[in-house]
């Protein structure tokens, strides 16, 4: 199976660098995801020329607006602009579908209640259950992260590749085997030395980089902080517009 991995936004919440925010494309020989979709969404979409209507499924990380708050554009983006007809799937963690409704009427008075031209369908994903779609396999994975703020990483198997994306989330020996094997690992370092309850860094990341056993590790989220010090980093790091062939 041929992958392309292109990032539509590598940033934090604040645009640090300029960076959009989270938003990642996946291509497959099958179907075509976003893995979270921040705020900027759209704006990256459109900068990178990926038509909307391509994209069948969004999986969320978190419900945090850098990660979960460019989906009511994107629905209502597909319902009045792009004629869309194909299902679109939003799959997130627990309180999604809720969440998703309140950011849509915050957003678009009335939108929740939308009759779309397509199927729209909304999931919550069980941690340590493995999802199917189309040839994609979906295992979402615990991460640190408040108790009332639903957060998980995610696993993809496309195929014998693996894509291991952590979301936001404080160190946790579960990133281990959310690593173990993948051929990309995705992920946050937030700041360069200095800790951030329920984040991670540049630091941690390090000190644990021989137990990870992923061929290739690419950081993401970055803060002005980290940013500046990209130079001293030892692994790759995304930025807006970045692709990777797998």
């Amino acid at each position: 199976m041929n992958i392309q991995l292109q990032f539509l936004g590598s940033g934090d919440a604040f645009g640090s660098g300029t960076r959009l925010q989270s938003c990642i494309y996946v291509k497959t020989d099958s179907c075509q995801i976003l893995i979270d979709c921040g705020a900027t969404a759209m704006v990256g979409l459109s900068q990178y020329q990926v038509r909307p209507n391509d994209i069948g499924l969004i999986l969320v990380s978190n419900l945090h607006g850098d990660h979960f708050g460019g989906v009511p554009y994107f629905i209502v983006d597909a319902q009045l602009n792009q004629k869309r007809k194909r299902p679109l799937i939003i799959a997130g963690p627990s309180g999604t579908t809720e969440k998703l409704h309140s950011l849509m009427d915050a957003t678009f008075p009335g939108s929740s209640t939308l009759k779309t031209s397509f199927s729209l369908e909304i999931m919550e994903l069980e941690i340590g259950t493995r999802y199917h779609f189309g040839d994609v396999k979906v295992l979402p994975w615990s991460v640190v992260h408040a108790p009332e703020d639903p957060h998980h990483a995610l696993r993809l198997e496309c195929g014998d590749k693996i894509i291991a994306y952590t979301g936001d989330t404080g160190w946790t020996e579960n990133l281990l085997p959310l690593a173990a094997h993948a051929d990309l690992l995705i992920i946050e370092s937030y700041f360069y030395l200095k800790t951030v309850k329920y984040h991670l860094d540049y630091k941690t990341i390090a000190a644990n980089a021989a137990n990870l056993q992923s061929k290739r590790v690419v950081l993401t989220h970055m803060s002005e902080d980290m940013l500046r010090n990209l130079d001293n980093s030892a692994f790759e790091y995304a930025e807006d517009g970045s692709i990777f062939e797998m």
